[in-house]
């Protein structure tokens, strides 16, 4: 199949790699066209470490190449970018073509379903928990290590009577590591990155601010990982108030990252004793602030509020970076501002979650 992926940093290039080398079509399209200049040129796409692949790639000149014609649209960058690519794809999309956002942040998909509803057109919009991959773009600008690839993904679709063909077409891409949630609500509680970074990266802010290099599942400690615990039991709790079921923490680390059950902490310490455990970032200038605040806790805070279950730790935490780094990181979000959802009734906010857009 021919796949269109729009994005150009490491989880991008990683599952183009991972789509070329299981036989299909990837097409790349960077925002800035700066990250596959090379490839472009007709350098090779490498991928080392759990993808193997080398070969060439195709490099799609716009947006509008990239969608056009291929059997499904990836979206797959860091979620400041997704508003941008989205109002760039929207003219292109057709009813029926499948775009699938990995992941899936701030409701991302009310967005994209709206800004199509306006132009009549109505597609099937695949969500991901979390991404396929993790890894890291070298500075060569044609290749990326990949970490690991996670053996389970969770999955939902707008609408949600998509679910099973949503599943159906992720599992021949990207093989059968899919397990449908129920609904885009579900999704939006499972993704686990915002809490863990927010650890992680409060409890080791001056390593990250002073540059050091630093092993990040090493100095997830007791205390950073009861802190994460902590995290969790806000979201499962919210989870909860609307009869959602999802994935605890401890499962998440086991699933994606292939440790056994224990605390947070020990099943990181796990990982950094077998060398799969990552090094913490060496700046603050870094997406777990960045990205993961505005476009993670954010809009898990804002579910807290819908559902009467306060998050009282994220709000600690949006509160806490934005006066470290002297920003209003709540601010920087730019889908939920769009969509309107303070206030709004649990009840319409998940028949929202399950179905189409009304145009108009």
């Amino acid at each position: 199949m021919r796949i269109g992926i729009l994005g150009a940093g490491a989880i991008a290039f990683g599952m183009a790699a991972f789509l070329a080398r299981a036989g299909h079509q990837p097409v790349l399209w960077s925002p800035s066209g700066e990250r596959t200049r090379k490839l472009a040129e007709g350098a090779p796409l490498t991928a080392t470490g759990a993808v193997e692949f080398s070969g060439t790639v195709a490099v799609a000149r716009d947006c509008a190449d990239a969608v056009k014609g291929v059997d499904a649209v990836v979206v797959a960058l860091p979620a400041n970018g997704h508003r941008h690519v989205f109002d760039a794809a929207v003219p292109h999309l057709v009813s029926g073509q499948p775009v699938i956002i990995s992941s899936h942040s701030s409701f991302g998909a009310l967005y994209l379903a709206g800004r199509l509803a306006e132009r009549g057109v109505r597609l099937p919009i695949i969500v991901w928990g979390t991404t396929l991959l993790t890894g890291r773009q070298q500075p060569d600008g044609t290749s990326v290590a990949v970490n690991s690839v996670r053996q389970k993904v969770d999955v939902a679709t707008l609408p949600k009577s998509e679910a099973e063909m949503g599943k159906a077409l992720c599992t021949e891409l990207f093989g059968d590591r899919f397990v449908i949630r129920d609904g885009l609500l579900a999704i939006a509680l499972s993704n686990l990155n915002p809490q863990n970074h927010l650890g992680i990266a409060l409890l080791n802010l001056t390593r990250m601010e002073k540059g050091e290099t630093w092993g990040q599942g090493e100095n997830v400690t007791p205390a950073v990982g009861r802190l994460i615990e902590a995290l969790d039991l806000e979201r499962l709790r919210i989870a909860e108030s609307f009869g959602l079921s999802v994935r605890t923490v401890q499962e998440h680390f086991s699933l994606s990252f292939h440790v056994p059950m224990g605390t947070v902490s020990e099943m990181n310490q796990q990982m950094h004793a077998e060398g799969r455990g990552g090094f913490g970032p060496a700046t603050v200038d870094s997406r777990y602030i960045y990205e993961d605040v505005p476009f993670g806790l954010v809009p898990t805070s804002l579910l807290g509020r819908i559902a009467g279950r306060p998050a009282i730790l994220h709000e600690a935490g949006i509160n806490i970076f934005s006066s470290s780094m002297n920003r209003d990181l709540i601010a920087d979000n730019d889908l939920l501002p769009a969509l309107d959802l303070e206030g709004i009734s649990p009840a319409v906010l998940l028949e929202r979650c399950e179905n189409w857009p009304v145009p108009g």
